[in-house]
């Protein structure tokens, strides 16, 4: 089995609204799409979603990696070879983490559908459902409770406030959201490394009664120390994002125990066998796992997905990133129901572009 062909594309996706979190405000975002053609009219896809401040990447960036690096590696090689292409490509593309997510999801797809199995239990096959929460961002009062009313009108019983700004609003937000949807609904908050350490202790003691099932990063990523000072001292889960990008990254900081979770996103981690990895030192440390995602499509939401089923580690989601996307090539791929994602059972990915 042999590749003979890689195509490249990028897609700007609108927003259906624009949202605001700790440090920008989105209404579109670029995803590039990969299509990788092997021999038997097999092909597999893939999803890059850069991001200047989180992964380090613009499209153009990509576009030109793609092109220039990843389609010389792969040309003529067995896709079925999954470790030693990835092996290859990391040793070049080691500050592109979301086109190795790609390259590796679109190499993923390709194996599951040689094999004639959904990748998830190709994986592992740990579970064939997962609850995800959806996310509010920074908005009035009143404006967060209208939506976490209509959310839960939706189904979704877990919701994800994003802060940062402002503690005293955020703590007014938080309580206000509460007091509307009651008690059931699981309220999760992410400060997007908004805070500091004081700021964020006032914050967990003064929405004490709302119950908050965890903090995600509230301090700046670059002094993980801070993480840690809040993590002693939290009487709540403090979960870690921005601070965890890669295998060596979590490696450091579940040594020095500075968190109590990780929230493990494939394109800044450098795809699924990347994340198996993270997900395995997270387990060796006693922490849980949550899979989380950036604005992308939902071919990549797909994959996350995937990881998410496959590995018992994985008992949270925040796959909302393709909600609100206008024009997804991928649109439909992702089957949500009452606020739970499930696998479609077609082989790979399962997932077929429009384009």
């Amino acid at each position: 089995m042999k590749i003979t062909d890689v195509e490249v594309w990028p897609k700007t996706m609108e927003l259906e609204e624009t949202y605001t979190i700790a440090y920008e405000k989105v209404s579109s975002v670029t995803n590039v799409f990969l299509r990788i053609e092997s021999t038997g009219n097999v092909a597999g896809f893939g999803c890059a979603a850069p991001d200047q401040y989180i992964t380090g990447e613009d499209p153009n960036t990509v576009l030109k990696v793609f092109k220039e690096t990843v389609t010389p590696i792969l040309h003529g090689s067995d896709p079925l070879r999954h470790d030693w292409l990835m092996e290859r490509l990391k040793k070049e593309l080691r500050s592109h983490p979301s086109v190795l997510a790609a390259a590796d999801m679109a190499l993923y797809d390709i194996m599951g559908k040689t094999a004639g199995m959904p990748l998830w239990k190709l994986l592992g096959g740990f579970r064939d459902r997962i609850k995800t929460s959806i996310t509010i961002g920074i908005l009035p009062r009143e404006e967060s409770v209208d939506k976490a009313i209509n959310f839960v009108s939706q189904g979704f019983s877990c919701l994800k406030l994003k802060g940062g700004l402002d503690v005293d609003e955020d703590i007014q937000r938080v309580l206000a959201v509460r007091n509307a949807v009651g008690k059931t609904i699981e309220l999760r908050f992410d400060a997007n490394q908004g805070y500091s350490v004081e700021e964020t202790l006032r914050f967990i003691k003064e929405t004490r009664r709302a119950r908050l099932e965890l903090i995600e990063q509230p301090t700046p990523r670059g002094q993980p120390d801070l993480l840690g000072r809040v993590t002693d001292a939290a009487p709540i889960p403090v979960m870690a994002d921005e601070s965890l990008i890669t295998l060596r990254d979590a490696f450091r900081l579940a040594k020095r125990d500075l968190m109590d979770m990780v929230n493990v996103k494939l394109m800044k981690a450098g795809g699924i066998s990347e994340a198996m990895h993270i997900n395995s030192v997270a387990r060796s440390a006693g922490l849980e796992v949550m899979v989380g995602c950036m604005d992308e499509s939902a071919l990549s939401i797909q994959a996350g997905l995937q990881f998410a089923l496959a590995k018992p580690n994985v008992v949270y989601a925040d796959l909302d990133g393709h909600l609100g996307l206008l024009g997804d090539p991928a649109e439909g791929a992702v089957i949500l129901r009452n606020g739970t994602l499930f696998p479609n059972r077609r082989p790979g990915l399962g997932v077929e572009l429009k384009y």
